[in-house]
């Protein structure tokens, strides 16, 4: 496998480790992660759950887009901090996505960073049609 491949796989249960059967190792472009549950859901809480993974993709895609563009225009943005929650909603997941931006903006800039922020490559593909594949090796 190269390293734009990203490998999930159970650690197994490892005392040493104090892992549980629910711990993973996650190999992601060439950088190692651990993904988990917490105690009360049967995991060892040495990582972050899924979905915490997946609003952490969606946060810092949004912040590192937020970044290139102010940059790219010369604006004045000082620093991005996203802030995410989800739940399940009647309709499926719900993200709440808060967006504080710091630096001597006006306010036509703080909107368009917002409607930029929406065009996140992680945004586009959580609110377009996505399809996943699933094969057995």
């Amino acid at each position: 496998m190269d390293d734009a491949t990203v490998i999930v796989e159970e650690t197994g249960v490892d005392p040493a480790r104090g892992t549980s059967r629910l711990t993973q190792d996650i190999s992601a472009f060439g950088h190692g992660l651990i993904g988990d549950e917490p105690v009360e859901d049967g995991g060892a809480d040495l990582g972050p759950p899924p979905f915490a993974l997946l609003l952490a993709a969606l946060g810092s895609c949004t912040s590192m887009t937020l970044r290139m563009y102010a940059d790219l225009k010369e604006w004045p943005l000082e620093r991005v901090r996203v802030e995410l929650r989800h739940e399940q909603g009647p309709d499926g997941l719900e993200i709440d996505r808060r967006i504080e931006l710091t630096g001597d903006l006006d306010e036509a800039q703080r909107e368009r960073l917002l409607a930029i922020a929406n065009r996140c490559p992680v945004h586009k593909a959580l609110t377009h049609p996505l399809e996943i594949r699933s094969t057995l090796a």
